[in-house]
């Protein structure tokens, strides 16, 4: 391979990353923060509603943990690079306190292709729920898992424990995924919407 395929080939994914970044922020900013708000919300009770039919359980684990959280998130991979951004909130159990969120993630591995799917986040611990929203979070490039592990019992299903604490469920077009690929990513809070 010559040297100006190469780097053609290395511009074109840089800008495979960050067009949908630069896109959403722009759609986005035309949109009012109580527009924003309002859509991530409805998102939320979209998805709660699809995860209780789906996982009917799911509804106790979350009414009895310290919180939960409800991502929106679209994946762009083109070639050998792709990016993963989104938008989510999360919700204090105990004084039912809303915490707008942002999530980025830059993944590698040949494909092609774009998806839209939703993650939710699972807090079974105050410490766990707090550090994700005040600190917010990274999950190294490994972080992921498959829902065998089901040592939180019955309640819990098909979610899948990424770190202490925390579980997440993640829902697909096609239903409930049984693996949650969450490498690579970082949260933090959306000052904008906060």
């Amino acid at each position: 391979m010559n040297v100006f395929l190469k780097r053609a080939i290395v511009i074109f994914a840089a800008a495979a990353l960050f067009v949908p970044v630069l896109a959403a922020e722009s759609f986005a900013a035309k949109k009012t923060k109580d527009q924003q708000r309002k859509e991530i919300r409805a998102m939320r009770d979209k998805t709660l509603a699809k995860l209780y039919r789906l996982e009917p359980g799911s509804r106790k684990a979350i009414a009895g943990a310290a919180g939960y959280g409800v991502f929106d998130l679209f994946s762009l991979k083109i070639l050998v690079t792709g990016s993963t951004n989104g938008r989510g909130i999360i919700i204090d159990n105990t004084s039912k306190k809303e915490t707008f969120m942002k999530m980025y993630r830059v993944s590698a591995g040949l494909g092609v292709g774009a998806k839209d799917f939703r993650w939710i986040f699972v807090f079974h611990s105050r410490s766990a729920l707090n550090d994700f929203v005040n600190k917010g979070w990274e999950f190294g490039a490994e972080a992921g898992a498959a829902a065998k592990d089901r040592k939180r019992g019955g309640a819990l299903g098909n979610a899948v424990s990424v770190a202490p604490d925390i579980s997440v469920y993640q829902l697909t077009e096609k239903g409930l995924a049984l693996e949650a690929d969450i490498g690579g990513s970082k949260y933090w809070k959306n000052k904008d919407l906060n």
